[in-house]
Parts: C-alpha cells; structure tokens; sequence
C-alpha cells in the first residue's frame, strides 16, 4: 500500500515539473518590452486632411493612425541644468527642520571622537562629537566627551557649557559631582583669563 502512495505521489510530481520549469524566470535573458500604450488622438483634425466621410460606415473606416512620439535627444553632461520652475520646488519635500534620530551613526561617531581625543586630535574629535549630538540629542556622553575635549584645548567657556549639558540630560549621572568640581574649575580659569 505505501509503495502504490509512493508511486502516484511520484508520478503527480513528475508531472507537475514541467508546468514549474515553465514558469521560472532566467535572469540573462531580458524581460520583453512593456506593451504600447495607445495615444490620445487629436480631438480636431488638421485642415490638410479631407474631412471623415467614413463615420457613416464604420466597417470600412481605416484604424487611426497615432503619430509617432518624438525621440528623446541625448543628455549633454556639459550643458548645465534648467534652473527649478517654481512647481518642481513645490513637489519636493523640505529638509527636516531639527535633527536627524539615529543611534548608530551617533554611537558610531562617539567611538571615532573619543579615538581622536586619546589621540590628540581634539578638533577632529570635537566634529564627531557634535554629529553624534545631532544624531541622538538625548544622549548624555557626547556632551561630556566634548567638554573633555575643549577642556584639552583651552576653551574653557565652551567645555563648561557642554558639561552643564551633559548635566541637564543626566542630572543624577554617577560623576555628576567630579563634573560639578570641574565646571567650577573651569569658570575661574576663564576669569583669570578674562583679567588684562
């Protein structure tokens, strides 16, 4: 009894393989042209063609024939663009506003700022250290890292303002109160630098 099962359960796949073979797609040959869609035809006729006399007898009527659509001249990449019509401007979205929320490029950024602050290279690393900012704005570390980062250059104003942003995102941060030591540290070192 299971060999008859086998046999016919057989017997419907090896029929059924040819219809699939049918059906599959090769990738190298191309797919065919999509078909022709019909044009409008003119709603008036030209004054060089005899008016339709055939409109009485529509068997005999001839098929209109739709003129053929004019080839696309080639683009010349040394002819510079039309400038924008004011239509096209108002299809096009606007840039968002505020800032772009994506975490990984934000971590992404806080690794390569923090590699360019160990090594010496505080302006590189502040630039990572703002687009990681902008990436994620919630995010507590860039901000302290960029105070890190200006304080190793010598702008003392900025390093202050960074960390009392790093300490309005994260109040209860456990070094809140080394960065609270520093951000008075900081303020007198830019008022003695104020002084003449």
């Amino acid at each position: 009894m299971k060999r008859s099962t086998i046999l016919i359960f057989g017997c419907f796949m090896l029929a059924g393989q040819g219809t699939l073979r049918a059906q599959q797609v090769n990738p190298r040959v191309p797919p065919p042209p999509p078909p022709a869609e019909p044009s409008a035809a003119p709603k008036t006729a030209p004054a060089s063609t005899p008016p339709d006399t055939s409109a009485a007898n529509p068997a005999t009527a001839p098929p209109a024939a739709t003129p053929p659509a004019a080839p696309t001249p080639p683009i010349d990449p040394t002819v510079p663009p039309p400038p924008p019509t004011e239509d096209s401007e108002a299809d096009t979205p606007a840039a968002p506003a505020g800032p772009v929320f994506d975490p990984l490029h934000a971590q992404r950024s806080l690794d390569i700022g923090t590699f360019y602050l160990r090594k010496g290279s505080y302006d590189a690393a502040i630039d990572r250290f703002i687009e990681a900012s902008n990436y994620q704005p919630t995010l507590a570390m860039p901000w302290k890292m960029l105070g890190e980062a200006y304080e190793k250059k010598r702008e003392y104003a900025k390093a202050v303002e960074a960390y009392n942003k790093y300490l309005r995102i994260l109040p209860h941060a456990a070094d809140a109160a080394k960065i609270k030591k520093d951000i008075s540290d900081l303020e007198e070192k830019t008022a003695q630098e104020a002084k003449p």
